[in-house]
């Protein structure tokens, strides 16, 4: 095989590949020889297919399949040479081919730029760390327990408010006629949350023990027995009791029902849990500074390919008018975009940065942790799509990556209180509506091949 470099403007080159037909010729005998262990024919025993009647059957399919393997190999092998990194896919440009004949052809790529990544460590972050006050402890654990659905009977006489607990027997029909799942036994109902059918606990309101109430509603899209969705529905409820919330000590013993050791334990508890939680959210404001810093980092040349890939992301479902408008904006973010992945995957690079498979399953854990009940679901969603793996595993070495530079950075620590918190928060979100620039697209530097071919058939 000959690699020559043709042309070379800018991240543009035309490389110039030629393989000799006995590379070619050699690889289709080779292809032929398979193929007659395996073709039956009408009049030749299994195996024993001359290779002259093969070539006649097949000669153009087996050609097909071989350079479609000779341009996937060849083609990777000169970028590899020829220490090309590729941004996008390479176009092939077919010069010569056919049997018996040398294949000559031209790879037009597009190049990743050289990035010199120097200064890191010059990059200023800020990390914040939460304070947290008695008062923030206590407020929180006073939320804890009005959602606990402590509650007490009322008295016989006493009618349902909004956050009382209703329980009731019912009996439903659609146009008088009973229907599959139109009746069960001790349902209950918290008065407000909206929790069992759209429309339906604000009907209960008003209502006594041991009083009878006609609800009437329409039945969800998400009905179990799709039959009936959308359907009107007249349901007979018999309330069994009415409770009222019942307001929860705060100490020792309800602290260990959560799981503490006492009252103190559970506010130290409490106040890590605080902390953390908006520690994960201001996290993503210092993963900001080092985006904005990185942008300002260097110039460098961005492939026009990549940018015109980001650029059709951006335009993804916009009407023609609404890409016009947005046409310099878009332009500007998908510019931001690359060049920020392209720093990012740079320092990964030299850092010797990976994602293993165990890190994808913990990540994948995690998210059936948040969503037992759909453990099944998510698990298939990634047997099933690829892709979302590989988005998967792009997010995590992502955060490896700003992890590394946070450790390399000039770093300020700065305490703040909880309502500081919230209003650096409030201010980042609405300067994050007001920004159209995204997460930055990683380009990861792997050598892009040429599609496949269709297989000979076998007969």
């Amino acid at each position: 095989m000959k690699v020559t470099v043709d042309s070379k403007k800018g991240l543009k080159a035309d490389l110039r590949v030629t393989v000799d037909k006995k590379t070619i010729n050699d690889q289709m005998v080779g292809r032929f020889e398979e193929l007659k262990k395996t073709v039956n024919l009408k009049g030749f025993r299994p195996g024993k297919v001359p290779i002259e009647i093969l070539k006649r059957q097949f000669g153009k399919a087996v050609y097909g399949e071989v350079l479609d393997k000779v341009l996937r190999e060849s083609s990777s092998k000169a970028l590899e040479d020829k220490k090309i990194r590729v941004a996008g896919q390479p176009k092939i440009d077919l010069k010569k081919h056919g049997e018996n004949k040398d294949l000559e052809y031209t790879i037009h790529v597009e190049q990743l730029p050289k990035i010199k990544i120097k200064g890191i460590e010059e990059i200023k972050i800020t990390n914040y760390e939460i304070k947290t006050t008695d008062i923030d402890t206590d407020k929180r654990i006073k939320d804890i327990a009005k959602n606990q659905n402590n509650f007490k009977d009322k008295k016989n006489e006493e009618t349902a408010a909004q956050g009382d607990l209703v329980i009731f027997d019912y009996e439903a029909t659609i146009d008088g006629k009973d229907f599959k799942g139109g009746e069960g036994n001790n349902t209950q109902i918290v008065l407000g949350k909206d929790l069992f059918i759209k429309d339906f606990d604000k009907q209960l309101i008003g209502v006594k023990k041991h009083e009878e109430k006609i609800v009437e509603v329409t039945l969800p899209d998400n009905y179990p027995h799709k039959e009936y969705s959308n359907k009107k529905a007249k349901f007979v409820c018999k309330i069994v009791n009415v409770k009222g919330p019942k307001e929860i000590k705060i100490n020792d013993e309800f602290a260990k029902t959560l799981g503490a050791k006492d009252l103190n334990d559970l506010k130290t508890i409490v106040s890590k849990q605080i902390q953390e939680q908006y520690k994960n959210t201001l996290d993503t404001i210092t993963k900001k500074e080092i985006l904005d810093q990185l942008d300002k980092f260097q110039d460098i040349q961005i492939p026009e390919n990549l940018i015109q890939q980001e650029i059709e992301l951006l335009n993804h479902g916009m009407k023609n008018e609404e890409i016009e408008k947005n046409k310099k904006a878009n332009e500007e973010t998908a510019r931001k975009r690359i060049k920020t992945g392209l720093i990012l995957n740079e320092f990964g690079e030299q850092n010797n940065l990976k994602v293993n498979e165990e890190e994808i399953k913990n990540e994948i854990q995690k998210q059936i942790q948040m969503m037992p009940d759909q453990s099944k679901q998510v698990t298939e969603y990634y047997q099933k799509n690829p892709s979302a793996v590989a988005s998967l595993r792009g997010g995590i070495y992502e955060e490896k990556i700003i992890s590394l530079i946070k450790g390399k950075a000039r770093s300020t620590k700065k305490n703040i209180s909880t309502d500081e918190a919230e209003k650096l928060i409030l201010d980042q979100n609405r300067e994050s509506k007001k920004s159209s620039a995204a997460r930055p697209k990683i380009q990861k530097t792997t050598t892009k091949k040429p599609g496949k071919r269709k297989k000979v058939s076998k007969k």
